[in-house]
């Protein structure tokens, strides 16, 4: 029987997950994903994201892939696959695609958002999905400090330590604040490629903008400093989405 490779787009909440990699005693989204696999081939095989997402970060659009020896369609997989999965992992595409794909090394970029509540009374129901903060941002400055983010730039300022990636440089395709309607803001980040924290480093700092303790031309210091330690703090897990991968 011959090798095939499989591609799912997943979303999941990531609250009760200590990110994706598979660690001993903890509970990780690449852990459910390849007993599940198991399960359904008889044997183990190993899926491989677009990259790794951390402690209680979500997503809505996750790629990975995996490969296997099955006479099963991708329609069957995505099935069972969600028959399987407790109810915050959801397959929602699968599909057969060339033994050459991988997805990780063949992303192109990443989309991911970052959304903040500010306003002074919490929602109940987004306090798993919001950072929440009180005063009121100045968001013209935020945005002033976004633009300075395109292009490319070495962004060791906003890299957090055990970072993996040798090479700090990135370039910013896209890098927005978008206001919506009873104090939510959404911050979109789009590159191609991502250091160890690095939204969540670039979001803390940009509302020390926002509340006025720094301001747009110490951003673009620290931005320019390359050192972790004279940038804000790192902005919590739970506003964070991996929105969408981009391929060829």
């Amino acid at each position: 029987m011959d090798e095939k490779n499989f591609k799912l787009i997943l979303a999941y909440d990531g609250r009760a997950y200590e990110g994706w990699q598979r660690q001993l005693a903890k509970p990780t989204i690449q852990q459910v994903m390849e007993d599940g696999l198991r399960q359904i081939l008889g044997y183990k095989t190993t899926v491989i994201s677009s990259g790794r997402t951390d402690t209680g970060v979500h997503a809505l659009h996750q790629v990975c892939h995996f490969k296997a020896q099955t006479t099963l369609e991708p329609i069957i997989i995505k099935k069972a696959l969600n028959s399987l999965l407790p109810r915050d992992i959801r397959v929602k595409q699968a599909e057969e695609v060339p033994l050459s794909f991988h997805a990780r090394y063949d992303a192109q970029s990443k989309l991911y958002e970052y959304r903040i509540l500010n306003r002074e009374e919490p929602d109940i129901f987004l306090r798993h999905y919001v950072w929440h903060i009180i005063p009121q941002l100045d968001l013209a400055n935020i945005s002033a400090c976004l633009s300075l983010l395109l292009g490319k730039h070495d962004f060791s300022s906003f890299r957090s330590a055990r970072s993996e990636n040798v090479n700090p440089v990135r370039e910013m395709l896209r890098a927005e604040l978008e206001h919506q309607e009873d104090g939510l803001l959404i911050f979109t980040f789009q590159s191609d490629g991502f250091l160890r924290h690095m939204v969540r480093n670039m979001v803390g700092t940009l509302v020390g903008v926002g509340k006025g303790r720094i301001s747009v031309s110490q951003f673009q210091e620290i931005l320019e400093a390359h050192d972790r330690c004279v940038a804000g703090i790192k902005a919590p897990a739970q506003g964070l989405f991996l929105k969408m991968v981009f391929y060829k």
